[in-house]
């Protein structure tokens, strides 16, 4: 019997394959990572029977990054990062473990089926999928094929074993497009971020954005937002004039006229055709036509128009909007989110989806119509070659999908329901009047036939005034016609449905992309969603473009990159080379990076204009350890201390705030510490700003505070204060919080893991001693004797933490309340987990005797 694995995209995507085709007969098991399912079951495969585990991945595998040294800010020029700078692909989540779960997995399968999303970073996933699992599994038997790839739109039945039954080969062209993608952005969007936010931070306080990134599809987004503000800004109002005049057809009725001029700019010749006008008594009509006209059902519904409705009319941001989509289309009730197509393949089964809509009270007289008198055939939109339009595949109601998840399946049903509608007719009614020498208008609408504004009523034709029945010379009595004074208003801030709707015209981004650089200038502080959805750039948004513009356009108008958008669309059609587009691009933007570097005077001097000098921003706080004067604390992001007589910056830990620690100072170079804090019920530590940007030991990294500093005998550092591993987290040390009394906590100097311990002791100390069963430090706590909970009217005790009893109902576990995740992953493991000879430097706290509470808990976590 042959072993066949199945890998999807996510868990819920696994499952519910494996269900449809394993027919609901199947076993589960959580694999090795604890996050992704295996499900295993018996059946067919080519013929002959087989063995089948389905899992997933957790989207992408891997991730692209530079090498060692060329991570660090500090020690690489820029420059080197567009050609020197070597790559490699790391592990995209390394807590997931996700090479080695696919491999303990793979380990003796015979073939392989890729079951990732039907796009492009599908085909890119798959690629790191057999990059992962091939070296472990069976080899083929002569030239026996083991590689088969699923296409597939919808988690339906018909369609899951449609695609079963029609397995193809993975792209590998589409899977280098992105690679080559991924590449650009990283190289080119590291190198000028990293040159303009090292620049400009050096030299100004107030820019409210901790990163000053560049993207080259990020970039020409903002450009966008800020061309439009600047129409506003040179907008110039014209005054200008209408003639408006109102008729009596009959007693009691006034008809308003439109004025076939429209509008003139010269008010003496707008009174002067007020003035002949005024002489006639009476309207005469000089012509009436009918006409039947046809509001069009709309396309098929793809990526790009969902999120432009979901902006404009459901009031979601689009990558908001894309996450649920996302979420719908792996519970099974749309088609795959992310299409260019607006066109149904010819056999498409419309008449059953249609059929599953019937029975839902919003929608189900409608459709019931329609199945009986037969659909209309949906117009022919444009066939992108990619997934159909986004469709709903099985009924909801709102409460199984609840707030925005039944809006906007909602939304996307009645759209789909609208496409095989009727069009919408109406009778349009054009009289056509002259008063003396001016023509005027008016137009009425009558709906004959509703169609699809049954279903999309927003679209519906407005009511209208009745327009009265008159022929050709008929005259009316004028009541009123005078001037209407008005002014030319400026154009609005850029929706966001509009930037998207910029932004595919010109080609930047992918229908996936799109969402990701929205929101992307939205979280760099360059742009602010105000009412409306409305994109208004702020300060340093402005600055960024012109000065781009200033030094060469080409940064910031999308021509650049729409041009390396289709080159990559080419490689993916197998038309262009991967080396050749790669080495020519990034010889382009070199080239460009190295002017701008060369220009940035340019930029500088309308910054200069809008921001404050480093010097005079912030307040005093702490003093320099080398000239001892008060370094001034830059509150804005990211915010730091600046030395304005040594000019030097230190940069300090973010979202949190900051304060001066004591007034101690750190015994290496005599810098006051600050204390850091997320708030009080989240943690803190102390700092030396110097030791934070200049790590002293080799066994410490840039951006470590005193929880993690390894001097052996400094009162503030992790030798002194450090208790036990993090009951958590593989890398971490629990820290006593010198500053929390009363309510005494430690925190682990890694995660956010935190435990409040001893509320109302007078004292507590870490102790050099160490545990005997969990080689832990010891605490000696002192509790004033009014307060004390200790048995037998005792102040005093000295334990563990962990394992004392007496300690045992004093220790509780929480995690912080963090504004931000702040810490880093494991960096590694480190000697040094505390103070004294007992400490390990490696492994998991492992009490012998697991019998109190924390001891519970860190064997239930590990």
């Amino acid at each position: 019997m042959r072993t066949v694995l199945m890998v999807a995209e996510k868990p819920s995507l696994a499952q519910s394959i494996a269900k449809i085709l394993s027919r609901g007969n199947m076993s589960s098991r959580k694999g090795l990572n604890g996050v992704c399912s295996v499900h295993e079951y018996t059946g067919s495969f080519v013929g002959q029977s087989a063995h089948f585990k389905m899992t997933s991945v957790c989207g992408h595998v891997m991730t692209l990054d530079f090498i060692g040294k060329y991570n660090s800010w500090d020690k690489v020029d820029p420059a080197e990062l567009f050609s020197k700078a070597p790559t490699e692909k790391k592990e995209a989540n390394p807590k997931l473990t996700m090479v080695k779960f696919l491999q303990v997995e793979g380990r003796g399968c015979d073939c392989i089926v890729l079951w990732l999303d039907c796009d492009k970073e599908g085909e890119n996933i798959c690629f790191e999928v057999l990059d992962a699992v091939l070296p472990v599994m069976n080899k083929p038997r002569g030239t026996e094929r083991t590689i088969y790839r699923a296409k597939f739109s919808s988690i339906t039945d018909t369609d899951i074993c449609n695609a079963m039954n029609h397995l193809g080969e993975p792209n590998r062209n589409e899977a280098l497009s992105v690679d080559a993608r991924q590449e650009l952005d990283l190289r080119i969007g590291c190198a000028f971020t990293r040159f303009q936010t090292k620049y400009f931070h050096g030299k100004y306080g107030n820019l409210d954005s901790s990163l000053i990134s560049f993207g080259p599809c990020q970039t020409p987004t903002l450009g966008f937002c800020v061309e439009r503000h600047d129409k506003i800004q040179s907008f110039k109002p014209e005054t200008y004039w209408v003639l408006q005049a109102k008729v009596n057809p009959e007693k009691e009725s006034s008809l308003t006229l439109d004025w076939d001029r429209v509008r003139v700019f010269d008010r003496e010749v707008a009174q002067m055709f007020l003035n002949i006008t005024k002489m006639a008594k009476e309207a005469k009509v000089e012509s009436v036509s009918k006409k039947e006209k046809v509001k069009q059902r709309p396309l098929a519904l793809n990526t790009v128009e969902m999120l432009r409705v979901a902006s404009a009319a459901l009031g979601m941001g689009p990558q908001h909007a894309m996450q649920i989509a996302e979420r719908l289309y792996t519970q099974g009730y749309i088609s795959y989110p992310r299409t260019e197509t607006t066109h149904y393949p010819e056999n498409f089964d419309l008449k059953g989806c249609l059929r599953q809509q019937a029975n839902n009270p919003y929608w189900a007289e409608t459709v019931k119509t329609l199945l009986s008198e037969g659909i209309n055939r949906p117009r022919k939109g444009h066939d992108a070659g990619d997934h159909p339009p986004i469709t709903p595949m099985r009924a909801a109601t709102e409460a199984e999908l609840g707030g925005d998840g039944w809006r906007l399946y909602e939304y996307i049903t009645r759209h789909f329901i609208a496409t095989v509608s009727a069009d919408c007719k109406y009778l349009q009614t054009t009289i056509s009047f002259s008063i003396g020498p001016e023509r005027f208008t008016c137009v009425g609408k009558v709906v004959t036939s509703p169609g699809f504004t049954e279903i999309m009523p927003w679209h519906s034709i407005p009511l209208e005034e009745s327009l009265p029945h008159c022929e050709k010379g008929d005259l009316f009595p004028i009541s009123e016609i005078k001037l209407l004074e008005k002014q030319t208003s400026p154009p609005d801030y850029l929706t966001e449905a509009e930037l998207i709707t910029l932004m595919e015209k010109h080609g930047i981004g992918t229908d996936a992309s799109i969402p990701v650089h929205i929101n992307n200038i939205c979280q760099r502080n360059y742009v602010t969603v105000e009412s409306g959805r409305r994109l208004k750039p702020t300060n340093l948004g402005i600055v960024l473009v012109h000065g781009y513009y200033k030094i060469d356009a080409e940064l910031v108008l999308p021509t650049i990159r729409s041009a390396v958008e289709k080159q990559l669309n080419l490689i993916a059609l197998g038309k262009a080379n991967y080396h050749q587009v790669l080495e020519h691009t990034l010889d382009i933007f070199k080239r460009k990076f190295h002017y701008f570097v060369d220009s940035i005077a340019g930029m500088d001097e309308l910054m200069e204009v809008s921001f404050s000098p480093l010097a005079a921003t912030g307040k005093p706080l702490s003093r320099c350890g080398k000239c001892h004067r008060f370094m001034k604390y830059i509150q804005a992001k990211p915010s730091r201390l600046h030395c304005s007589h040594c000019d030097d910056t230190y940069s300090l830990p973010q979202n949190g705030t900051i304060k001066l620690y004591k007034e101690l100072r750190c015994p290496l170079d005599d810098f006051e510490l600050v204390l850091w804090s997320s708030g009080s019920r989240g943690k803190s530590y102390p700092l030396c700003p110097y030791c934070y940007n200049h790590p002293p030991f080799r066994d410490m990294k840039k951006g470590m505070g005193c929880n993690e500093c390894t001097h052996p005998t400094c009162q503030h550092s992790l030798s002194m204060l450090g208790i036990g591993q993090c009951v958590e987290c593989e890398n971490g040390v629990l820290v006593l919080d010198s500053t929390s009394g009363p309510k005494w906590k430690m925190a682990c100097n890694k995660c956010n893991v935190i435990v409040h311990f001893f509320e109302n002791a007078h004292k507590v100390r870490v102790s050099p001693e160490t545990c005997d069963l969990c080689e832990a430090a010891l605490v000696d706590v002192d509790f004033n004797k009014a307060k004390s909970p200790l048995p037998g009217d005792e102040t005093q005790h000295s334990g563990c933490v962990f394992c004392d009893p007496v300690f045992q109902d004093l220790v509780e576990l929480k995690h912080a309340a963090m504004r931000h995740p702040m810490h880093r992953g494991g960096q590694g493991k480190r000697q040094g987990r505390g103070r004294g000879k007992g400490r390990r430097p490696g492994g998991r706290l492992n009490p012998k005797k697991p019998k109190d509470k924390m001891a519970a808990l860190a064997a239930y976590f590990v």
